[in-house]
């Protein structure tokens, strides 16, 4: 293998492992799968898209008001609590220094002397006591020694014969519930303190769990005028409570409020979307051919008036219709009319004109060239009525298919034998392509034979006596026939009007077989009656290429064709196959790999060569541009038929024109330009 070869194919699997491969698409088509029901409805209900926009708002709406309303609430209460516990200790901070300031005795002996210092952790615990217990369990008293736990040294001489240790009601952790930063303020400046905190309680029978509180502090002096610093702990169970209740009342509130603007967008939008999908569902059955629908209108609404304009609507819409199907019921039946009331005179005509042209070698030259004239214009006269009755066939939907499996071969073979005089006239030889395997389809043979023989004769008429190519594929469940010509093509635009009716690419250009201007507005229908596809490509210079799609079996839908509307010898193709063509071992120049076409002189307009040079070092797969005869001399009357058509020789899109012998028309462009 090549070493690019190899490259690409480790790029190719390593880009099937990565993010992005075929393991991630199944992941993604997985996924996707159940939720395509789910899209389907989002994107076909408007009710639906409605009712849950109001929801989305309306929920948005009562989660911003339960935000604003829970944060006012809650601001409402810490303020309240704030300024009841900061009331409550400033008492509590003042008993506790007018106690300490109080002289004590005791036998008669005054406190004031150093012996009373001994005492001080009593007094401490019974002030603790007696401030906690007229909280009644809505705040707790902690006290704490100067500096406790704040690893700061106290200034000397202070704190010596002080309170030592901490102390705290209701079984409160004192150390662990008095945050350090608020210790730390209460240490270095004078004044009450204030911060929220976890009040935790130590480890017993009764331990509960830390619950939120608000801590107020201040530094005291004792009875020996040693400083401690005095804690109230107020806890926030309350004002917890009294939030969740209003956090509860929100949410259920906010719900119901959601709930019911639902209900009320659902009813609302229901009044305004049933007359919309009862006018939608009108308007189908309207499309369908049901005519005398009409929606029912009730009230004096806007939706009233929106219902009478659309039955007017659909009332004016049903008379224009009427009157345009009369219209073209006469039309039909006046072409049917004529051109089965010309069939009598045409009948007799036709008889004179056989004895007059049967006699035309007694007339005078001028005499028997009118009588050829009139012939000739009979047979095309008949064409033209045959053709108008079998287009008044379809415009009255009275066209019957008589399907049967046929092989496409024999019938391309028909109609290749009936085309034979007219290719061998214009000098054009006639190839079929993919005839090895059997093309067995549902078709009706008489309309496909009548499609096939109007594509080929126009591909050999238009050809400029260039090959034609008829290819024969099946694939799936369809067949294909497509009939290429190297002629004048189509400009853009015309490959979708090249079906209309008596539609001429050349005002100018003569009929020399005789059409009538039908028979592709002909096969189109024909095609469709099938169930198939009948489609053309052009491209001005490069030909055309007809092409008939079937199914295999009758009404089985198309879903492709086994052959391509665009051939691959197109002027498009070869560009992009040439860009696309590696550069040899050897090559230079800036070209690299892509063909320098080279168009010799074309001599006479009859001799025409295309050269396409290879680049340097290249292989050569011929020593010079291959050429392809052209048909055989035509056979005298009689002889028999060798089947030269169906050759499987090479295209010969361009690789060489020889000379004909007896033509001195002008010079015409190399077809492979």
């Amino acid at each position: 293998m090549p070493r690019g070869g190899s490259r690409w194919g480790a790029l190719r699997g390593v880009a099937d492992g990565a993010p992005g491969g075929p393991v991630l698409r199944l992941c993604v088509r997985l996924v996707r799968r159940p939720l395509l029901p789910a899209v389907r409805l989002w994107r076909r209900n408007i009710q639906l898209r409605v009712v849950a926009a109001t929801l989305l708002i309306s929920l948005a709406v009562v989660l911003a008001l339960g935000f604003v309303v829970i944060a006012q609430v809650s601001r409402g209460l810490l303020e309240a609590k704030e300024e009841a516990a900061q009331s409550q200790a400033a008492g509590g901070f003042a008993v506790a220094q007018e106690k300490a300031n109080t002289p004590y005795t005791a036998d008669g002996v005054d406190a004031s002397d150093n012996k009373v210092g001994r005492d001080a952790s009593t007094w401490m615990n019974s002030l603790v006591k007696q401030l906690s217990s007229g909280g009644q369990s809505a705040f707790e008293v902690a006290a704490l020694g100067a500096g406790t736990g704040t690893g700061e040294e106290q200034p000397p001489g202070r704190g010596a014969l002080g309170v030592r240790g901490a102390r705290a009601s209701g079984n409160v952790d004192p150390t662990a519930s008095v945050p350090l930063e608020l210790r730390r303020a209460v240490n270095h400046a004078t004044g009450a303190f204030k911060t929220f905190s976890l009040v935790r309680y130590t480890a017993g029978a009764e331990a509960k769990s830390p619950e939120p509180a608000l801590v107020v502090g201040k530094r005291l002096t004792d009875i020996n005028g040693d400083p401690y610093d005095l804690y109230y702990l107020f806890p926030l169970t309350q004002e917890e409570e009294s939030l969740n209740l209003v956090k509860v009342t929100i949410a259920t509130a906010g719900l119901f409020v959601v709930v019911l603007l639902g209900g009320i967008a659902w009813l609302v939008v229901r009044q305004v979307v049933t007359p919309v999908r009862m006018a939608a569902g009108i308007a189908e059955r309207l499309s369908a051919g049901r005519l005398q629908e009409r929606m029912k209108v009730t009230g004096e609404d806007d939706i009233a008036r929106l219902g009478e304009a659309f039955n007017k609507m659909a009332q004016n819409l049903q008379s224009k219709i009427q009157q345009l199907e009369d219209l073209s019921r006469l039309q039909r039946r006046f072409v049917s009319d004529v051109s089965h009331e010309l069939r009598t005179p045409l009948t007799t005509v036709r008889m004179a004109a056989d004895v007059i042209h049967d006699a035309r070698a007694d007339f005078d030259p001028i005499t028997a060239r009118s009588a050829e004239l009139l012939a000739g214009q009979l047979d095309r006269f008949e064409s033209l009525l045959a053709d108008l009755l079998e287009i008044s066939r379809f415009d009255a939907g009275a066209a019957a298919l008589e399907a049967e499996p046929i092989d496409l071969r024999d019938v391309v073979h028909r109609v290749i034998d009936a085309a034979e005089p007219l290719a061998e006239h214009k000098n054009t030889r006639i190839r079929v392509l993919g005839d090895t395997q059997p093309v067995i389809a549902e078709a009706d043979a008489r309309r496909v034979e009548r499609v096939l023989r109007n594509l080929v004769v126009n591909a050999v008429e238009h050809g400029e006596g260039r090959d034609v190519v008829v290819r024969l594929a099946s694939a799936g469940g369809a067949v294909a026939v497509a009939v290429r010509d190297y002629g004048v093509g189509l400009k853009p635009g015309e490959a979708t009007r090249v079906f209309n009716r008596f539609w001429r690419a050349d005002p100018a250009r003569a009929r020399t077989t005789g059409g009538t201007g039908l028979g592709l507005s002909i096969a189109v229908e024909d095609a469709r009656l099938h169930g198939g596809w009948l489609q053309a490509w052009g491209e001005p210079g490069g030909g055309s290429q007809f092409r008939l799609t079937l199914p295999r079996t009758a009404d089985e839908p198309l879903r492709g064709s086994p052959i391509p509307l665009e051939p691959e010898d197109s002027r498009a193709n070869r560009v992009r196959a040439a860009a696309e063509r590696p550069a040899g071992p050897g090559s230079s120049g800036s070209s690299g790999g892509l063909a320098l076409i080279t168009i010799l002189r074309c001599r006479r307009s009859t001799l025409c060569t295309t050269r396409i040079s290879p680049p340097a070092g290249a292989a050569r797969a011929a020593s010079g541009p291959r050429s392809y005869p052209r048909a055989p001399p035509r056979r005298p009357p009689g002889s028999m038929s060798s089947r030269s058509t169906r050759t499987e020789s090479p295209p010969r899109s361009g690789a060489s024109c020889p000379r004909r012998t007896g033509e001195s028309r002008p010079a015409r462009p190399c077809p492979c330009r």
